[in-house]
């Protein structure tokens, strides 16, 4: 069975539109769980849907505690996405992996605290995997749209996931560095990539490294104007990768060969009878296959 590809692209700090769509208009979606960071640009790439969503919103007005994460993850759903490809800025705590590189993540060390990271709760109960957090498939796809457009980047790599909107103390740095083996580190993926896999999404990472964070010693503590200097840089080159996205994804496509889009099966605990109709009301876009 085949269905209709829609490539989701949530842009993270620098990148607020993509270029090229045809058709684009911006489209506001209405969710069960509040306002999402914006409007959604939609329209078509090369003949596929595409559509974006500006995680901080335009002017970058949401701090990374306050992003709408679950109402992003279900407008994005409540469209028609099927691959969710999550751009966003971060530190670096390894050498190699320079100012100016891409990181396609594939683990997270989830270290936020201020957010809500579950569409399910008391009234429906749901126990999903994220043991492999990340879809190799999207993974290969950005892999080499990154190369054919010339960016370093680096396949795998696990990204601690602070509160923020603080940057890390050089001792908490060489611990997320040393102690926990971390590669980098950002603000933005978690709960993000939590809720894409309860929604039953492909979802990738592509972290933009701006920094060294505050351990390496030839660098010293963040600096936000090297960080804004490296962002714009960095916006091209997402847009570029971005562009090559279509012709590998396909305008259709089949079942994940992964299971991310069935990842409820056998998740939902909570007996029938015993459900909350206001919250599976809440569910109809999101678990909407598995509840009927």
């Amino acid at each position: 069975m085949t269905q209709d590809t829609l490539i989701a692209v949530i842009g993270g700090s620098g990148i607020y539109d993509i270029d090229g769509l045809d058709d684009a208009s911006w489209t506001s979606v209405t969710s069960p769980w509040g306002a999402p960071s914006d409007q959604i640009l939609t329209g078509r790439l090369n003949g596929v849907k595409m559509a974006f969503l500006p995680r901080h919103g335009r002017g970058h007005v949401h701090s990374p505690t306050d992003v709408p994460y679950r109402a992003n993850i279900d407008a994005l759903k409540r469209l028609g996405a099927t691959d969710v490809i999550s751009v966003s800025a971060c530190g670096s705590f390894r050498e190699a992996m320079a100012p100016g590189d891409f990181v396609i993540v594939d683990q997270f060390i989830d270290r936020t605290f201020a957010r809500d990271k579950s569409f399910f709760s008391s009234g429906c109960v749901a126990h999903v995997s994220v043991a492999h957090p990340t879809c190799p498939r999207l993974g290969d796809a950005c892999e080499a749209a990154a190369r054919a457009a010339g960016i370093n980047v680096h396949r795998g790599g696990t990204y601690l996931a602070m509160e923020g909107p603080q940057f890390s103390s050089v001792a908490e740095s060489k611990i997320y560095r040393e102690v926990w083996g971390c590669d980098v580190i950002g603000m933005t993926n978690m709960p993000e990539a939590k809720l894409a896999r309860e929604a039953e999404l492909c979802y990738a990472s592509i972290a933009m490294v701006t920094d060294y964070d505050s351990w390496h010693p030839d660098h010293g503590a963040v600096d936000i104007a090297e960080i804004i200097a490296t962002l714009h840089g960095n916006s091209d080159k997402a847009r570029s990768l971005v562009k090559g996205l279509p012709a590998r994804l396909g305008a259709e496509r089949t079942a994940c060969p992964h299971g991310c889009d069935r990842a409820l099966d056998n998740a939902i605990m909570t007996a029938p009878d015993k459900r909350d109709p206001e919250l599976l009301a809440k569910l109809d876009a999101v678990a909407g296959r598995v509840l009927g």
